[in-house]
């Protein structure tokens, strides 16, 4: 996968509000409704993660996911990262 410049992260970040750059990786906090909510959505990006066999670093804490995203076997941030995250935007909806 080929990294995407600044420019480019910038352009792709506009693309997905929630989240914000930091140094080669993404991140975004979600707070879902409980904790088994919170649950539900983590089970839900394990399947789109396997399916993109793209994987992100999540941190549960109560019902607060604190979620990043970067392709390490590239360095920094590719697409798959920002795919991955539009898909967690919209697995995120109906639990928070």
């Amino acid at each position: 996968m080929d990294l995407l410049d600044d420019s480019a992260v910038n352009q792709r970040l506009t693309g997905v509000p929630e989240w914000r750059r930091e140094g080669d990786e993404i991140r975004r906090k979600i707070t879902a409704r409980d904790f088994p909510a919170a649950i539900r959505i983590v089970d839900e990006i394990a399947v789109e993660a396997e399916k993109l066999n793209h994987h992100p670093d999540i941190d549960i804490r109560w019902r607060t996911l604190h979620l990043a995203l970067t392709t390490h076997d590239a360095g920094g941030l590719t697409d798959a990262d920002f795919t991955l995250a539009a898909r967690i935007d919209e697995i995120a909806v109906p639990h928070t």
